[in-house]
């Protein structure tokens, strides 16, 4: 039993052990589901699937699986034993309902006379009292009224009469590569950690105060220490405006993920590209700029910076004096591009758009090169990777 299922998921590459489906064996032998395809899915992936990354892969394992149970007898031997689903049915049934389904000659002709009827039935069915459809008397289908009967599909509204529930159910597949969410987000930044306890002692230390006790023959020694953060420094740099207005959403998840998991957190925002000035207030972006030498002197070499935009412009905003679309900037945008690269080591570029659309940019070829490539789409494996390059020494 589900032998096919965990085939199917190790093919698949979702990487899910021995010891995970026999879990899975005892939670359906203790009854956790019973005869609820959402239930079973739902139980099977908290059982088998440990890290968000593979829902997708097991989703589509799931789907292959289900597909390939091919005849009714199949699916009912593989998820329903036969004696359970006669207990549950029994237990469910009130004398009433267990009169009216003798009126079809028993659960067994039940389940025969659907069988026939499938393998009969053509075409679909609205409406009347023998193929299988909805919103008619038949024993089968779904939305319609039998006193005893079997639901297929989804549609119309249900009567709550059905011996059984056999529902399809479409399951929406999650892809390493699909823009990010808030928890998507989070898990990702995790890699760029690196704790210590650092400030005022403001934290409970039980395993000290046990130890200290000890020595101390028993007399209450209660010991506090620092408080366990992210010891990471990072520097933000958003490009905002323009061609960016349509990732704000996700640069607004990007931005709170980072609030949440990084204390010793700057950033800044920039049109375009970066040159003599950056801003933290929007509102005011005009009349109150920090000077980027200055940003560069305050922020030393220990922080890792991070550039967020879409990195679509005209070239000449990145190659000449001038091309800033807002001001006259004396200097290229280049030159404060390797300035940042020459004082920051841990510096990388994330890109909200796809990466198979940067080849017909320009100035997206012109970015990555300036910043050695260190580019990464603005996706959980692409923020994992850049996270990765940050955090090695």
């Amino acid at each position: 039993m589900l032998l096919n299922l965990f085939n199917e998921l190790r093919a698949a590459r979702v990487p899910v052990s021995l010891r995970e489906l026999l879990d899975l064996l005892e939670a359906l032998e203790r009854q956790v589901v019973f005869a609820d395809m959402d239930g079973f899915y739902y139980l099977a992936r908290t059982v088998l699937v440990k890290d968000e990354r593979h829902f997708d892969k097991f989703d589509r394992a799931f789907a292959s699986y289900f597909n390939g149970l091919q005849s009714l007898d199949a699916a009912l031997e593989a998820l329903i034993p036969e004696d359970w689903l006669r207990k549950e049915f029994e237990r469910s049934l009130s004398a009433e309902d267990k009169a009216q389904l003798k009126s079809l000659g028993g659960l067994e002709q039940l389940l025969e006379a659907f069988k026939q009827r499938l393998a009969e039935q053509k075409e679909r069915h609205a409406g009347g009292n023998k193929w299988i459809g909805t919103g008619g008397s038949s024993p089968f289908g779904s939305g319609g009224y039998h006193p005893e009967g079997i639901r297929i599909g989804d549609a119309g509204q249900r009567q709550g009469r059905a011996a059984k529930v056999w529902e399809q159910r479409e399951y929406r597949n999650l892809d390493d590569q699909m823009e990010l969410g808030s928890r998507n987000l989070q898990l990702a930044l995790r890699r760029l950690r690196k704790f210590a306890r650092q400030g005022a002692a403001e934290e409970f230390d039980l395993d000290g105060t046990i130890e200290h006790t000890a020595r101390d023959a028993g007399l209450l020694n209660i010991r506090m220490r620092p408080e366990r953060r992210n010891a990471v420094k990072l520097l933000l740099l958003f490009d905002i405006g323009g061609s960016m207005d349509s990732h704000v959403k996700v640069c607004e998840e990007l931005f709170s993920a980072c609030r949440t998991e990084f204390k010793h957190l700057e950033y800044f925002y920039f049109h375009n590209f970066v040159y003599e000035g950056v801003w933290r207030d929007n509102q005011r972006r005009l009349s109150e700029r920090l000077a980027t030498v200055d940003l560069l002197h305050k922020y030393g070499p220990d922080y890792k910076v991070v550039f967020v935009g879409d990195a679509a412009m005209g070239p000449y905003e990145i190659s000449h004096a001038g091309g800033s679309v807002e001001h006259w900037n004396d200097e290229p945008g280049f030159v404060w591009m390797q300035r940042f690269m020459d004082t920051y080591k841990k510096l990388i570029w994330i890109n909200p758009y796809p990466q198979d659309t940067w080849k017909y940019t320009a100035s997206t070829g012109m970015v990555r090169e300036l910043v050695q490539g260190r580019m990464y789409p603005l996706t959980p494996a692409g923020l994992e990777e850049g996270m990765r390059f940050l955090a090695a020494n």
